[in-house]
């Protein structure tokens, strides 16, 4: 699908050019030459993304949930931790590492005075319709279910924390690597099944994927499981902080990062008595987002549009939306650094950031809250998030 794309060098060599309409400030209508995809085998893709099977997702969230709500700072997120390294080990991603970092929570910040325009969303775009309430739960006697109530009280502790993640190592340029991430801590005395069990899911099933024995790259993928996003996206910050300067010293050269964050809930707008309709919306889709006000937006936009194309040709339920207003999630620390995107069951400012999803940090956000509907939209972020690296990688079948 990328036959005509032009070659120039190589400063940005594997987005490839896309036609759009401006978004934003930060776009233009005229496309960038850039160098095009090293585009995989078709069928080979295919193949990979049919390795990816619904009761294995399903069957990963439920592993991540044992760990109830796997908050960072405390002895269920750490053993979550350690369960998510054997994991990958066992799929064949077994070269795991781990960032650790000090985390000291900040003094909550005081209010800005003034009144807040209440029609604006978080990261950009305007709040539109019916909205329900959001926040935080932090009422332990709202989570009915004693064995999760007790697993979920002890709270964080200030100090060390770490996070895991496993490589494919590319077979011709190891040292060029997109970043696929998912955040594995949550909040709220429930499961964090969605948030982000499902995110995290879908990462380990990538890697699950992509550590076949038969599987080859051109170049490196990089499987991260964040900590400490719930307070702040903290993991992500102290990756950035360790790892940027080390490219091409030790840390392949970053060419794109990809989050996953909430990837089940896509329900709709709350009715006019703020009920929420029970069942997966049909039109449903998985909203990939860029941020038009970061330094590398046009470049995002193009990543963003890439993955929207992978979905049409290899998704098998359910279609995506490409949207300008990325925010709060673990992509942001990357985002004027590198082309970055973040997929959604919803958009997070104008519809997460509206009360689209009544699970949201809630003691409601449960494994059993979900079905085989909701679970397969997950799955279809995966297919779409695994066909789109595996072309940018350059993925293939060996003997």
């Amino acid at each position: 699908m990328f036959d005509s794309f032009a070659r120039v060098t190589r400063s940005f060599p594997v987005i490839p050019i896309i036609a759009f309409a401006a978004c934003s400030r930060a776009t233009s209508t005229a496309p960038v030459p850039v160098q095009p995809v090293v585009m995989g085998d078709t069928a080979a893709i295919r193949t990979l993304v049919a390795r990816l099977d619904l009761e294995r997702y399903k069957a990963t969230i439920k592993g991540l949930t044992q760990f109830g709500d796997r908050r960072q700072g405390t002895d269920r997120n750490r053993a979550a931790v350690d369960w998510i390294e054997q994991q990958l080990k066992s799929y064949g991603c077994t070269n795991t590492e781990r960032i650790t970092y000090d985390f000291q929570p900040a003094p909550p910040a005081p209010r800005p005075a003034g009144v807040r325009d209440s029609t604006l969303a978080q990261g950009g775009g305007r709040l539109r319709g019916i909205r329900n309430r959001t926040g935080v739960n932090n009422d332990s006697t709202k989570q009915p279910d004693p064995r999760l109530r007790a697993l979920d009280t002890p709270q964080s502790v200030p100090g060390q924390r770490q996070e895991v993640y496993c490589t494919k190592v590319g077979a011709t340029h190891p040292d060029e690597m997109y970043i696929g991430g998912g955040h594995m801590d949550g909040i709220g005395w429930g499961e964090a099944a969605n948030d982000d069990g499902s995110g995290t899911a879908l990462v380990m099933e990538l890697a699950r994927v992509f550590s076949s024995p038969d599987v080859v790259t051109d170049r490196s993928i990089r499987f991260i499981l964040w900590n400490n996003e719930e307070s702040g996206l903290n993991g992500a910050k102290a990756y950035v902080a360790q790892r940027q300067s080390l490219q091409g010293k030790g840390e392949p050269r970053w060419l794109g990062m990809i989050q996953h964050d909430m990837m089940l809930f896509d329900h709709g707008m709350p009715r006019p008595d703020h009920t929420m309709s029970p069942d997966q919306r049909p039109e449903a889709d998985i909203n990939i987002e860029f941020q038009d006000t970061s330094k590398m937006a046009r470049q995002s936009q193009q990543l963003a549009w890439f993955f929207a194309k992978a979905n049409e040709k290899f998704a098998t339920d359910y279609p995506a939306s490409v949207g300008q207003h990325m925010t709060n999630t673990d992509s942001d620390p990357f985002k004027d650094i590198v082309p970055s995107i973040s997929l959604r069951e919803n958009e997070r400012g104008t519809q997460i950031g509206a009360g689209w999803d009544p699970q949201w940090h809630q003691p409601t956000d449960l494994y059993a809250t979900y079905n085989d509907k909701d679970f397969r939209l997950g799955l279809n972020a995966a297919q779409t998030t695994l066909s789109a690296v595996a072309e940018l990688v350059g993925a293939r079948l060996g003997k």
